[in-house]
């Protein structure tokens, strides 16, 4: 048997074996001898008459075609171990030439594609420095007052922002009421943002009492398709007039709270502190990491197989599937809360598997070119902490995860702490 490849655009190519000698002959016997037993012929026991005349009533043709389907997996494994090539979608066969004395098995394959790295060190990205200021301390010390706030009501005045107003309410389109728009003491913080765009706006400066019309337009995006985009009158009567009255921020507050090792007014902006500089470093770390990943595929040179962003795709649209379902949702459900089109989503999400597919290749690039290399002390380790993590037996850990894949991910987090680490010098 002999082979050659050729690569085509988009990381496809051809990989083309011609089949001859030994190996095709001793194909063609086994599957003569298969097709055999079904040959039913008067006056011999099904698949025991002599072979010239099973022969007669077995089409050359088929056996043909069955030898080459029988080879055609082997014929691909050798062809792929002798061109080095990493297949990432199956391929498909054509059978160029079938006769007697050979076979010619073309597959088209969809290969890794090469990647040609530009900067990925030394980049001009610095992650940016974690501040927090006492006008955030004090403004978590204000939410804090507002959690415990009591109501009270306003027995002068108008509703303004920040107060509740006790409301009854319609809606109308087009003079006629529609279904789930109406409400009765229903209290309504203004300045929330909980109901249609511009109606709390509309409701400040109106008394105990006042009934009023107020216009709006639904959302393109509401989640009834009927109300989506189109105006609508509100007919409002403002009950009661409710007002904030802030505690006051001192230790019995804290205490009220309930945050363990947080007593008095000091100990809560110190643990306020700690916390927003650790969801900032976060968020900072988040955002370098993803300014560098965005830059090395930006100098990076990498044309990526409609296979590879398909199989991303298709696995992120289970995955998501999957969380939908533990909150007892469908994707068609979702779909239709959000007026989206299942295509839409997949649509969306194939921009990511797009982007994720890139960095992937990227960083495997880069992990080649500096001959990152993951020992099995590392493997143990990252296993180990996986089974901390969960909570389950180390043993049980390795059943389920494989050695190559923890290999593979180490890999990856390797190379991006040396993008990091040689950034913003």
């Amino acid at each position: 048997m002999s082979s050659k490849w050729e690569l085509k655009e988009k990381s496809t190519g051809e990989l083309t074996a011609v089949v001859d000698g030994d190996l095709w002959k001793d194909a063609q016997k086994k599957a003569f001898n298969k097709l055999k037993r079904n040959i039913n012929i008067p006056g011999f026991r099904k698949g025991q008459a002599p072979a010239a005349l099973i022969k007669k009533q077995v089409p050359v043709q088929n056996i043909l075609m069955d030898a080459a389907e029988e080879l055609a997996n082997q014929v691909l494994l050798e062809g792929v171990e002798e061109h080095n090539l990493w297949l990432v979608a199956r391929p498909t066969l054509s059978i160029d030439e079938l006769n007697e004395e050979q076979a010619i098995l073309k597959f088209i394959c969809v290969v890794k594609p090469e990647v040609k790295l530009g900067e990925y060190k030394n980049l001009p990205i610095k992650k940016k420095t974690t501040r927090v200021t006492q006008k955030e301390i004090d403004a978590e010390v204000e939410r804090l007052q507002e959690r415990y706030a009591d109501l009270e009501l306003k027995e002068e005045g108008s509703v303004e922002n920040g107060d509740t107003a006790v409301i009854d309410f319609e809606g109308f389109k087009d003079g006629v009421a529609f279904d789930g728009g109406k409400g009765e003491d229903y209290p309504l913080e203004i300045g929330s943002g909980s109901f249609i765009p511009g109606f709390e706006e509309q409701l400040i400066g109106m008394n105990k009492g006042e009934t009023k019309d107020i216009d709006v337009t639904f959302p393109e995006n509401y989640g009834a398709s009927d109300l989506a985009g189109q105006p609508a009158v509100f007919k409002v009567t403002v009950k009661d007039i409710k007002t904030k009255v802030l505690p006051e921020a001192n230790d019995d507050l804290v205490k009220e709270a309930k945050i363990k090792d947080v007593e008095t007014l000091e100990d809560y902006r110190t643990y306020m502190k700690k916390t927003i500089s650790d969801r900032k470093e976060e968020e900072n770390e988040e955002n370098f990491t993803n300014e560098l990943l965005t830059k090395i595929v930006e100098n990076a040179e990498v044309e990526i197989p409609d296979a590879m962003i398909d199989s991303e795709t298709d696995q992120m649209v289970n995955e998501f599937k999957q969380r939908l379902s533990a909150q007892g949702f469908t994707l068609e459900q979702f779909a239709a809360v959000t007026g989206q089109t299942e295509d839409v989503i997949r649509g969306e999400m194939r921009k990511d598997a797009e982007k994720k597919v890139n960095v992937r290749l990227v960083l495997e690039a880069i992990a080649e070119a500096e001959k990152i290399e993951v020992s099995d002390e590392d493997i143990e380790a990252e296993l180990q902490e996986i089974a901390n993590q969960f909570g389950r037996p180390l043993e049980q850990v390795k059943q389920l995860i494989s050695n190559d894949a923890v290999s593979y991910d180490l890999r990856q987090r390797k190379a991006l702490e040396l993008i990091k680490e040689t950034a913003g010098k």
